[in-house]
């Protein structure tokens, strides 16, 4: 467990340094040091201090895919500087189901463990590569990506950052089949039947 404490801090120090390089291609800039709540008048160190990471150590391993996001939502310090960032535990055999990030680029630290990630280009063609502790792997702003953890025994752990405060997640699964798209479009553009449909609805949420 202490090794493991040791990455993970290894592992805020490089994705702070790739914040830094991916920040220019992120959200507008500002014309003041920093944006404060509206509701907040002073400030000192601790509102630019993010705490909800200290749950991660000496934790217990989840039993299924976590991820434990420091952005807009949960780090207000981090509005208007163009960066954020989200630590990502995979149990055995977990997955990050295919999703998009509509408003930035995402740079994935593995820390320990082994994954397989890809992600899906303009042209439909699928970009592949299992990545092994230590790699960085980059997925392009906007487009379908997916982590899993194709062991069956060992978990994995990550750490991602983003250009933008907010980078947003689309989830596919959910966006197409737990939304009110009628089931005969769905159906219609899956070509298959409405049962289908519905069982594969029926799945996603149990």
């Amino acid at each position: 467990m202490a090794s493991k404490n040791f990455s993970l801090l290894f592992s805020v120090v490089v994705a702070s340094l790739a914040l830094v390089q991916i920040a220019k291609a992120g959200d507008p800039n500002i014309l003041s040091d920093f944006i404060l709540p509206a509701n907040q008048t002073v400030v000192d160190g601790s509102f630019f201090t993010f705490t909800g990471m200290r749950v991660l150590v000496g934790a217990p391993e989840p039993i299924t895919f976590k991820v434990l996001k420091a952005s807009l939502a949960e780090f207000p310090a981090v509005n208007g500087q163009s960066v954020s960032t989200a630590v990502l535990q995979f149990p055995a055999a977990s997955v990050n189901p295919p999703h998009t990030h509509p408003r930035s680029a995402e740079l994935l630290y593995l820390v320990y463990g082994s994954l397989q990630v890809g992600f899906i280009d303009t042209t439909n063609k699928l970009y592949t590569q299992t990545l092994q502790e230590g790699d960085i792997f980059v997925f392009p702003k906007g487009l379908v990506h997916f982590q899993y953890n194709v062991g069956s025994q060992y978990s994995a752990l990550a750490v991602s950052s983003f250009g933008s405060a907010n980078a947003g997640t689309v989830s596919v699964p959910n966006s197409v089949f737990n939304t009110s798209i009628d089931d005969k479009i769905l159906a219609k553009s899956f070509k298959t039947d409405v049962a289908t449909i519905q069982k594969i609805k029926a799945g996603l949420g149990s």
